[in-house]
C-alpha cells in the first residue's frame, strides 16, 4: 500500500509495523483465472477451445468460414469451463473420433454452423434419440450452445471446434454419419466470394463419403442466388439424390425450428429455402 493510503486508513503504530508482519495479516487474494479477452480465446488446456487447433496443418485451402472473436459472457464461460472437458473438442486433424463410444451408440447427425445454439438445442431437446455433432468457430456461440444443453440435460450434443473439412477428412470414418445439416451458412454475396461457400462439388464428394447410404443432408438458406447454386450441384452430383419428386426445393420440416435469425430474415420479405437430399 502507499504511504498515503494507510495513513488515511491506520493509526501511526499500525504503519510502525515492519512489511513482513504487514503480509502475514493480509488475507491471501483470490486470482480468478483469465477466460477471455477481446480478440483472442483464453482458457486453460483442456478447459475451453483453442484458437486455432488444427492450425499446425498450414493448409492452403479457400475457407467457407472466418473466426469471429468476441467477448465470452460470465455464463458461457462458466458453461465452457464446467461442460468442455466432457462435450467439447478441437478439431485438430490428430485423431479418429470414434462416435459410437461418444454418443453411447446413438445415430449422429453432423451440424456445420450453428450460431448461438439455439436451434440446435431445441433439436436436441426433441429428439434425444438422436446424438448431434454440432461445428463452429464462434466461441460464445460454443458456450451458449453448451450451457442450453448443460441447463437441459441434453447429453446428445458435442460441441466441435475447428473446420468441418478437417474434421470430415480426417477424424471420421467411412459411413459414420446418419446425416448432416447445414443451415444458414454465410452465403458470400459478392461473386468474387463465391468461391468461398460451403455446398461445393468437392465438399459434397468428401461428405457422401462419411455419410451412411440414405442418409439425409439438410440445408437451408433465405439467400435466393445460394439457394439456386445449391439446388443446382445437388442435383448433378452423382451421389445424392433430392427427395422432391419434383426436382425443387422442400417445406420447412417440423423438426427445424423457425430461428430468431430467420423470422428476422421473414420480416425483412425474405424467402427460406430448404433442400434435403439423400445419400445414394
Amino acid at each position: 500500500m502507499s504511504e498515503s493510503r494507510e495513513t488515511a486508513t491506520h493509526p501511526v503504530a499500525e504503519r510502525a509495523r515492519p512489511a513482513e508482519a504487514a503480509v502475514e495479516a493480509a488475507p491471501a487474494r483470490t486470482v480468478e483465472p483469465v477466460v477471455a479477452r477481446r480478440g483472442s480465446r483464453m482458457f486453460a488446456a483442456g478447459e475451453g477451445p483453442l484458437p486455432d487447433p488444427a492450425g499446425s496443418h498450414h493448409e492452403r485451402r479457400i475457407r467457407s468460414f472466418q473466426p469471429r472473436r468476441s467477448r465470452v459472457t460470465a455464463g458461457q464461460a462458466e458453461a465452457m469451463l464446467k461442460r468442455w472437458p466432457d462435450w467439447g473438442l478441437d478439431i485438430d486433424g490428430k485423431r479418429i473420433l470414434d462416435l459410437n463410444e461418444m454418443f453411447g451408440g446413438l445415430p449422429v447427425v453432423l451440424e456445420i454452423g450453428f450460431g448461438m445454439g439455439e436451434a440446435t438445442a431445441q433439436m436436441a431437446a426433441a429428439d434425444p434419440g438422436t446424438g448431434i455433432l454440432a461445428v463452429d468457430v464462434h466461441t460464445p456461440g460454443q458456450g451458449n450452445l453448451l450451457g442450453l444443453a448443460d441447463r437441459g440435460g441434453m447429453e446428445n450434443v458435442r460441441v466441435a471446434n475447428g473446420d468441418a473439412i478437417i474434421l470430415l477428412r480426417e477424424m471420421l470414418t467411412a459411413d459414420a454419419l446418419d446425416g448432416c445439416r447445414v443451415y444458414f451458412p454465410d452465403p458470400w454475396p459478392k461473386k468474387r466470394h463465391h468461391k468461398r461457400r460451403l455446398i461445393q462439388p468437392e465438399f459434397l464428394t468428401l461428405l457422401a463419403t462419411r455419410m451412411k447410404p440414405g442418409a439425409v443432408l439438410h440445408c437451408a438458406t433465405d439467400w435466393e442466388e445460394y439457394a439456386e447454386q445449391m439446388l443446382e450441384v445437388l442435383s448433378a452430383h452423382p451421389d445424392f439424390e433430392n427427395t422432391r419428386p419434383d426436382g425443387g426445393y422442400a417445406p420447412r420440416p417440423s423438426f427445424r425450428p423457425l430461428t430468431r435469425f430467420e423470422g428476422q430474415g421473414l420480416d425483412k420479405g425474405h424467402l427460406v429455402h430448404d433442400l434435403l437430399f439423400h445419400r445414394k
